[in-house]
């Protein structure tokens, strides 16, 4: 009789491998996001950007899930349609978004191709070029954290009640693979092409082939949910209602783990976006060298994630790990903006940090929240910290802009001036002594409400 109900999930070999699968989606999508921020030099260059526009055009992820509240909205249809359904729809939209970006930077559209004329006829302040990746980075954003979204249930579903945080962090890890490889190798295919702007279309290549992926994933989803369903394991009771909303924004350990997750993710992801051009700047390394030391954080996030996971699995402390990790994101971006201290040293240290905290976190959501709700759980959490996504890439293109008064992109370009970091680097260091709150107050509000945070993660 028990080995009737035995789904795919309990064949360990099987299940590990839907989890390297799952994660080369998130990998795909997170070397798109991250292969553009070496290029910043080329897009001054050739489309005379300013900090301004590039963080514009960073922020413009985020609006979707801002604005049109995608995550939110993404999460209650993942809830309501299931895994395979939603994550079709938004891959694909994450897909044909990387096209258009990779398309508006692309020589036959400057040259005065296809919808070249249109976005050359209004907001003229702007160059068509910046406005068609505008709308490109749009269209990835509607489908992208929502695709994160997915990926996040689909490692709930496979892995809760048995090695869910080590899953998390070994799925964190292989994205983080994609953010390393962006930093490393785009710099590299854009100097080493014909053209500069290869480089964006190899990434949107990478989206295409993590489409083909999703595909081959759902044929196991819709074994596994047939197994599910025979064995009467999915009651009406645990399917998910638009009032289970409510329960998720009236519990405290949520509201704490999600402010967390805006602050801290806010003070890494928008620096992590900047940083090739930070140590360009600051440190006088070029464009190549910039965006392998810029990697570094990733390459920590590869090996330390995972690690993270396990202890969390075996020991626990959660909660600690979050205070610990928030803690020495402050020392680091203090450290960046007000001494010289080795870049290459710090790097790995910030990986390390951002290794502590998403590993602890992600895990946590699970605990805190019911599995029938964790979409919309995960689509809350990712819509409000785009809301940091979109601000913050935007704020330290103005604070650049407004602190280097004088400093040209023609100057830079040429060595003749450089950016000041400094006070774009502090105002994320005070994002991450928010965060250090928001973490101490989950830690005290887990004691109140017996989440059990600081078990382990089985337990």
């Amino acid at each position: 009789m028990e080995q009737i109900n035995k789904t795919l999930k309990d064949n360990t070999l099987l299940r590990w491998g839907i989890l390297l699968l799952i994660a080369s989606v998130q990998a795909a999508n997170y070397y798109f996001y991250d292969a553009i921020s070496p290029l910043k030099r080329d897009l001054e260059e050739n489309f005379n950007f300013t900090n301004t526009d590039f963080g514009l055009f960073v922020s413009a992820y985020s609006i979707p899930n801002i604005f049109l509240l995608m995550c939110i909205w993404g999460g209650i249809i993942l809830d309501r349609l299931g895994i395979r359904r939603t994550g079709f729809m938004f891959v694909i939209l994450m897909v044909a978004g990387a096209f258009v970006t990779a398309y508006g930077a692309s020589s036959y559209y400057y040259n005065g191709g296809f919808g070249y004329t249109f976005f050359n006829s209004f907001l003229t302040d702007y160059s068509p070029e910046l406005k068609m990746m505008l709308f490109g980075r749009f269209l990835y954003g509607l489908g992208a954290e929502t695709s994160i979204v997915v990926v996040s249930k689909v490692i709930v579903k496979w892995f809760k009640g048995k090695e869910l945080a080590m899953a998390f962090g070994l799925k964190i890890g292989i994205a983080r693979a994609g953010s390393w490889a962006a930093f490393y190798f785009s710099p590299i295919i854009a100097q080493n092409s014909p053209y500069w702007n290869n480089a964006i279309w190899f990434a949107a290549m990478l989206l295409a082939i993590a489409l083909l992926f999703f595909l081959v994933y759902s044929i196991f989803d819709i074994k596994f949910d047939r197994q599910v369903k025979a064995g009467g394991k999915l009651s009406e009771d645990e399917k998910f209602h638009i009032n289970d909303l409510l329960k998720l924004i009236t519990n405290r350990s949520f509201l704490f783990v999600t402010l967390l997750c805006l602050t801290f993710y806010s003070a890494v992801f928008p620096f992590q976006s900047f940083s090739p051009d930070f140590l360009l700047n600051k440190f006088g390394f070029d464009q190549e060298v910039s965006g392998k030391i810029a990697s570094l954080l990733s390459v920590g996030t590869i090996f330390f994630t995972p690690l993270v996971g396990l202890f969390v699995d075996k020991k626990g402390k959660s909660a600690s790990l979050m205070i610990f990790g928030s803690l020495l994101l402050v020392f680091i971006h203090l450290s960046f903006a007000l001494t010289n201290i080795s870049p290459i040293f710090l790097m790995i240290l910030l990986g390390i940090a951002f290794s502590l905290v998403p590993a602890a976190m992600w895990p946590s959501v699970a605990k805190i929240v019911h599995e029938k709700r964790i979409g919309s759980a995960y689509g809350t959490m990712f819509a409000i910290q785009n809301l940091g996504l979109w601000a913050f890439p935007l704020l330290i293109g103005i604070v650049l802009d407004k602190t280097n008064p004088g400093v040209t992109p023609e100057a830079v370009s040429a060595g003749t001036a450089f950016y000041n970091y400094t006070y774009a680097i502090l105002m994320l260091a005070m994002l991450g002594i928010l965060g250090l709150i928001f973490a101490i107050l989950l830690k005290r509000e887990d004691r109140k409400s017996g989440y059990g945070l600081e078990l382990p993660t089985n337990k």
